[in-house]
This record gives structure tokens, sequence and C-alpha cells, in this order.
């Protein structure tokens, strides 16, 4: 086992009608005047937001509800949050909803604590994060991990960029998760979070560092889950028994914990969060479309990287089985697996250039670990995605 630092200190309430303990865990970790943040109206109309505000006010705290996060969220609406916070003077910014929601409520929180700060220089890396709010995370819907993670996305709508900032203030204080808020998901939505959760875990197996066995025994069982519980919420998502498991996976495959030991990939995802920054696609959808291209054009980085995982987690014996089981499962799951499936069409040159440039920040870096992908690698795997 090779050396490691793991801090996870979210406290975790799981299980059937867990939002009625909102109040109670944001009053445990400091807050009193709460911003609640929400999407465009799903949480109030199944009276999600109801129970959660009759917590809050059980326990004695203020609060202010914000409704309107969009998918891929928006720099744009973190700035008004950001206002609402400071005009209330708010001490926890609590997020209701799925990875846009909590992302969306940390980005609030980071600039809120730091108000001669425009917060989108936190993602530009032009200032560093040394302070921000505590945040809650009420989880609905189980796919980005935001509710554990170190981690948080944000868009600049203006200028088409999607951008990830990882920090450990952006670790939240508690997370909820109940199982049945996920119930009444659209199939597709379950899809594309089955996608998230286990690229999240496959983005810490494909690394360049060995020697980690109980990591990777750890992270292969947790692919295995979710490809079995995965076939099943995706047909019935009150199906309780597999939406737990997806649930929970969700949360631990973000964590860090499985990828201990070892150094984070992520070259899947900041490739799909170029598409999804230019063309404005459901995350987990801009990932299934380029993994299977990724894996063929890194496989001989390490062909017995993927010939273990084709074995451990599929049952397959070679890595080009393994990564064709993948791209099967994607599309039994009803998963796009090339751009035309985007709805984007077949794209030009100069659109596959654009795509590259903006994954590479106009070309003033490079994405990946397990194999080191410059902009020339990258139009050529964007190339192959191109169908």
């Amino acid at each position: 086992m090779n050396d490691f630092v793991f801090h996870c200190p979210t406290e975790v309430i799981f299980g059937r009608d867990a939002e009625h303990q909102t109040g109670e865990a944001a009053k445990r970790h400091g807050g009193s005047r709460l911003l609640i943040v929400y999407g465009r109206g799903s949480a109030a109309q199944s009276g999600l937001l109801s129970r959660i505000c009759d917590s809050i006010q059980n326990a004695g705290l203020s609060f202010k509800l914000l409704g309107g996060v969009m998918p891929n969220p928006r720099l744009g609406f973190v700035r008004e949050g950001i206002k609402t916070a400071r005009s209330m003077r708010a001490d926890m910014i609590i997020g209701v909803g799925g990875g846009s929601v909590i992302d969306t409520a940390k980005a609030i929180a980071h600039g809120a604590a730091n108000p001669e700060t425009d917060v989108w220089d936190f993602w530009l890396n032009r200032k560093p994060l040394a302070k921000s709010l505590p945040v809650g995370a009420v989880l609905t819907i189980p796919a980005a991990g935001s509710e554990m993670s170190d981690s948080a996305v944000l868009t600049n709508e203006e200028t088409q960029e999607k951008r990830g900032l990882g920090s450990q203030l952006n670790r939240p204080a508690f997370a909820i998760l109940n199982p049945v808020l996920a119930a009444t998901l659209p199939d597709f939505q379950v899809a594309c979070g089955v996608v998230d959760i286990l690229m999240h875990t496959m983005e810490r197996y494909f690394s360049p560092v060995t020697g980690n066995d109980f990591t990777d025994e750890a992270a292969e069982a947790l692919l295995r889950v979710v490809v079995r519980n995965g076939r099943l919420a995706v047909k019935d998502p009150s199906d309780y028994e597999a939406m737990s498991e997806i649930m929970w996976c969700s949360s631990v495959s973000h964590n860090g914990f499985t990828g201990l030991g070892g150094v984070k990939d992520f070259a899947t995802h900041q490739l799909g969060h170029a598409i999804g920054g230019v063309y404005d696609i459901a995350h987990g959808a801009t990932l299934s479309a380029v993994w299977d291209s990724w894996a063929r054009y890194v496989l001989e980085a390490n062909p017995s990287r993927f010939e273990k995982y084709a074995r451990n987690v599929w049952g397959e014996v070679d890595a080009l089985a393994g990564i064709e089981k993948t791209v099967m499962f994607f599309k039994e799951i009803g998963m796009p697996v090339g751009f035309s499936e985007l709805g984007i069409g077949v794209l030009s040159g100069a659109e596959i250039d654009n795509l590259a440039l903006h994954c590479t920040y106009g070309k003033t870096r490079t994405i990946g670990s397990f194999m080191v992908l410059g902009y020339d690698d990258i139009r050529h795997i964007y190339n192959m995605a191109n169908k």
C-alpha cells in the first residue's frame, strides 16, 4: 500500500426520512442563518422542501430560499446567490438537489466568505481559496458525489468554460442521503448518474501508480455493485434496495476512498467538461460519449491495467473485451457512446478544434496521468468519438 492522506469530515445521515434531521444537523455544525439553494421546482413540488423547512424551524434556525439552479451550474446564478447570502448574513449554505445544486451551494459559500474576491477567480486559480462557509447537502440525485467530495464544478456561461475546483473546503459539513428521494427520477437522469459514479472510481482506478491491493479491490467491488444495481435502478428508480446501493456508491466513489495511494487521472471528466461547457449537455452523457475513445487511445500505456479491469469487473480475459463490455453497458442503460448520440451531430473539424482548445484552456495545459494528453491527443480522441 502506498502512502496517502485521507480526510473526509462529512457527517452522513443515511436512510428513509433522513431529511427530517436537516435542522438538527445544521445546528450541530454551527448554522443559524441558512440559505437553502435548490433547483427548478421538483424539491418544492414533491414536498421535500417543506419538510426541510419544518425541520429547520423546529431546530430554531432562520432561513431563506433560493431556487433556480440549472444543470451545469452557472456562474451568473452563483453571483446572485452570493449577494443574497451576504445580505442575509448567512452562516451556512444548504444545497437540496443533485451535484449541480450542491456545487452551486459550495460556490456561494466560497464567494460569501470572500467578499473581496470574484468567485470565478478561485476556479481560474488566480486566487487561493483559504476560507468558506459550511455547506450542508440534501441529496436527491445520486451521481456527482458532491455531497462528500473535495471538488466543485462551475460553468461560466459567457465564455462557455466549465471548470473544476479541488479543495478540502469543498467538503460539506453534513450530507442527508435518503434513497426514497430519488424514486421519481427520469430513467435518463438515473442512467447519467450511474455513469458518473462509475467514472469517479474509474478515473482513480486507471492510475499510473500501482501496488494498492486493497484500494484496487474496493474500487472493483464498487464498480460491480454499481453495474448490478444500476441496471435495476434505471428500470425502476423506486427500487429502494437498488437505489440505496447506488446512492451510497455515489458518495464513496468521489470522497477519495477508491483511489487511496494512487494518482487520479480524470482525463475523461476533462474531455466531458469541455463538451458540457460548449454544448450544455448532461454531464453523465458527455462521459459515456467519450470514454470508449479515451480507453482505446490510452490502452497501450498499460494494457495490464485494462486486463485487470476486464477480469475483475466484467469477468473477461482481455482488455478490449472489458472495454467493449463497458460500452455495451452504457448502451444497455440508454447512454450515448458517440457525439451523434449526444444530439450534436457529427462535428466539423473546426468544432473539434474548438473543443480541444476549451479542454486545454487554449493549449496551456495537458490532462490525465494514466497517459498525459496534449492538444493533438485530445483532438484525436474527440475525432474517434465523432460518430
